[in-house]
């Protein structure tokens, strides 16, 4: 992030005497409507005009109708709906330069020199092919007398914005595209659905899902599912794979396994580039271990449904950046794309993007497999080393002598389960005996410490709650105990996953060193709480599931209220003194206000969101939804605020109100806390293995300093290791709460999403950056 060179602009005058045109194009994705919500009210925030273009780039060819004036309210309701309601369409007429010249036609008289396109490659790419040719195909235009040298000059240059709407995840430079969560999503919804029936039959499932040239939805769905073999196009099976995948399951089956789960992305290949089908794949399990085997294609129930709440938070952020980016070019700025790297908004040069993403398919065409996995990306890569250890290697023979145990602190959360698996699986690969603590400290200190196997953790990554069993106790009181647990189960290191309290009891831990030596060994907290509050990371595992679950509810609500019309509905969330819920919920659910702890509000700005609903009112958009944290205001409470609305709202609105409670710690873990889970536990572990190394002195672990106790957390775009007492000075330890979240700076969003006329700093932007290429061939 740098400063802005004009940080004195005024961002409600930055867009005057501008017009935006929005499209979207190529294969629908979810999210693609909370993209074109922003951009639309985003640019009429700024004083442009906007434009939507209905079916895409035939719209823009076609003209006429197609091309509309956007209003505010012309993009309400909107946010929960899947698919692209402006339309999409595939289209020949553009890629003629006939087409684009009447499409330029169309542009020039409306004055619209600021496009801003959602889709996947070819439909960027195209974009760009636009505004390379632009002032050709002016004079093109002036030339046959269609329009003048007056209005050519007026739009001398076209601006090229992107946002990458696809479900393949397969555009390179961006985490994640548009439509890949809510994906992941679907597709976890049927595996789950499968899971089941498969267990009781004890079948074989061979799911194929999209991807024909990226393999990233079939990588994350293996990881979130615990999958036996995965196949995707970019990392093809050695010629032996028919043996080593009949081998596998029947070793899993051997385990006491009652079913087997195959992966395949559309576009498995071998390595001679044949194409490797389901209905192989079926053949052979079938002749060669006569397992019953079913194939369910899931086919277009990908691209469908609801948005998951990260893409309606990812398009809205992106819609915002995106017309920013527009208006801040310059004739001399590449046409860029913007996206999400860890949690920042980035601008990346589109064609630099597109190279690299052509790069990737043609390194799969040369057989250059290990090239391709690198070109796809750091989570990519990630994703399939983390993938390959759990999946393919057998615990070895020869054991470390070393005993890790694994513990859950705090309140239960959707993925803690996920996380402890990865972890007991690749202790287990490294050697170790994995030790299981039941309920916590209170467990640790009263010595309710088992053996944890292979074979015990299987089928957790998609079980909610706490399979260990957790309690929020802090170890302060009971050291002694503990202290004597560890000596007694000849405990090495430990792996504390959990909330707030996980993080105070390791400080705890750390600071008895001094008293207690068996308290000196390597420990690790992997922070998991829906609250998203432990400080050392930007998000916690069962923050999405949670958020997930309120954005759901908020839908429902919404519905609720826009049929009754002149209802506003205050729902209360969870997150005790950290409001990251309640501001992505309401970012996620289009909510007019939320309330938190980290932001102060008085009487004075409840009577303006009073002012606000009753103007809101006045519209065809006659409803309201207000999000409260449950502990923003000791005084202000959900009760206080629904009366104090229902009373100024007397005759033009009536209030209901909703306190969602426990249902937020509940449900199975979305694929995110699955994967970020997985990711979290075998990285901690492996963490562990190393500081082991470094601790080993004259035949024993000693481990006292700061760096031998660390929260493991995602840091922007990483996930590193910081120590708990380093931390303690960035902890508000009364409130629970860090003392800097990033999500705060995103709060001015919403509030300009629901039409609050506050300024949104421009001060702090993302400056275009360049995709980043991994050194190939190491």
């Amino acid at each position: 992030m740098a400063n802005d060179l004009h940080p004195t602009t005024d961002p409600t005058k930055m867009g005057l005497g501008r017009s935006i045109a929005v499209l979207t194009s190529g294969g629908d994705a979810q999210g693609m409507n909370a993209a074109v919500r922003a951009t639309v009210r985003v640019g009429l925030y700024t004083g442009a005009k906007v434009y939507f273009v209905h079916e895409g780039y035939q719209g823009l060819v076609d003209g006429g109708d197609n091309i509309r004036l956007a209003t505010w309210e012309s993009v309400s309701m909107m946010l929960q709906l899947g698919g692209t309601v402006i339309g999409s369409a595939r289209c020949k007429d553009f890629r003629s330069r006939e087409g684009r010249t009447k499409a330029a036609c169309n542009l020039v008289k409306l004055g619209i020199t600021n496009l801003c396109v959602i889709g996947g490659d070819g439909s960027l790419t195209g974009a760009n092919d636009f505004r390379t040719e632009w002032s050709g195909l002016l004079s093109d235009l002036v030339q046959d007398g269609k329009i003048t040298d007056t209005e050519a000059k007026k739009s001398s240059h076209l601006n090229i914005v992107g946002m990458v709407g696809s479900i393949d995840n397969d555009f390179c430079g961006t985490d994640m595209t548009i439509g890949t969560d809510s994906a992941l999503h679907r597709i976890i919804e049927v595996v789950d659905a499968i899971i089941t029936t498969a267990q009781s039959h004890q079948r074989t499932f061979i799911l194929e899902v999209m991807g024909r040239h990226c393999g990233y939805l079939a990588l994350v769905t293996a990881l979130s599912c615990g999958a036996d073999w995965v196949f995707i196009p970019e990392m093809p099976p050695d010629d032996d794979w028919e043996n080593h995948l009949c081998r596998r399951l029947a070793d899993q089956r051997a385990r006491g396994s009652r079913l087997n789960v195959i992966i395949v992305a559309e576009g498995a290949m071998c390595r001679d580039g044949k194409p490797i089908t389901s209905d192989q794949i079926k053949e052979l399990v079938t002749d060669r271990l006569g397992f019953d085997t079913r194939i369910t294609v899931l086919g277009h129930v990908q691209r469908g449904g609801t948005p998951s709440a990260f893409d309606r938070i990812l398009g809205s952020r992106m819609g915002v950046e995106a017309v920013m980016a527009l208006l801040e070019a310059t004739p001399d700025t590449p046409a860029c794309v913007v996206s999400l790297s860890g949690n920042q908004a980035v601008r990346l040069p589109l064609m630099e993007c597109v190279q690299v993403t052509k790069d990737v398919t043609n390194a799969m065409a040369e057989g250059r497999f290990q090239d391709a996995i690198q070109l796809r990306g750091k989570s990519f890569e990630n994703n399939w080393n983390i993938y390959k250890l759990l999946a393919h290697i057998n615990p070895p023979d020869v054991k470390s002598n070393i005993n890790v145990a694994i513990m859950n602190v705090g309140a239960p959360c959707a993925g803690m389960n996920a996380a402890v698996r990865s972890a007991v699986r690749i202790g287990l690969i490294e050697g170790h005996t994995m030790l299981a603590v039941h309920d916590g400290f209170d467990g640790l200190a009263h010595g309710q410490i088992e053996p944890i196997t292979w074979t015990s953790v299987t089928g957790w990554t998609g079980k909610g709650g706490s399979m260990l069993g957790t309690k929020r106790t802090l170890p302060g009181k009971v050291l002694e105990e503990i202290s004597l647990n560890i000596a007694k189960f000849n405990i090495h290191a430990l792996v504390i996953i959990g909330g707030f309290e996980a993080y105070v009891g390791g400080l705890e831990l750390v600071q008895a060193r001094e008293k207690y030596e068996e308290l000196c060994i390597p420990m690790v907290v992997i922070p998991a709480t829906v609250s998203n509050n432990v400080p050392g990371s930007d998000f916690s595992i069962g923050a999405d599931t949670a958020l997930n679950t309120i954005t759901a509810t908020c839908d429902r609500i919404k519905q609720s209220a826009a049929g009754t019309k002149r209802r506003v509905f205050i729902v209360e969330t969870m997150g005790g003194y950290c409001g990251y819920l309640a501001t992505m919920a309401g970012l996620a659910a289009g909510a007019d206000a939320a309330y938190i702890y980290e932001e102060k509000f008085s009487i004075k700005d409840l009577e303006v969101n009073v002012e606000h609903l009753l103007n809101k009112m006045k519209t065809t958009v006659k409803r309201g939804l207000i999000l409260r944290n449950e502990n923003s205001n000791a005084n202000y409470t959900t009760d206080f605020i629904f009366n104090l609305y229902s009373e100024e709202g007397k005759g033009v609105f009536d209030c209901r109100k909703n306190v969602l409670g426990h249902m937020q710690q509940g449900g199975t873990p979305t694929p995110f806390d699955r994967t970020f889970g997985t990711k979290m536990g075998a990285k901690s572990v492996l963490w562990l293995s190393e500081k082991l190394k470094e601790c080993y002195r004259h035949g024993r672990i000693f481990a006292n300093t700061p760096d031998s106790a660390c929260v493991l957390g995602m840091r922007k775009r990483a996930l590193t290791f910081q120590p708990l007492s380093e931390l303690k000075e960035d902890t508000d330890l009364e409130h629970r709460i860090p003392k800097t979240q990033w999500w705060l700076k995103i709060r001015p969003i919403m509030k300009i999403l629901a039409k609050y006329d506050i300024k949104l700093d421009t001060s702090e932007h993302a400056d275009m950056e360049h995709v980043i290429k991994s050194p190939l061939g190491k």
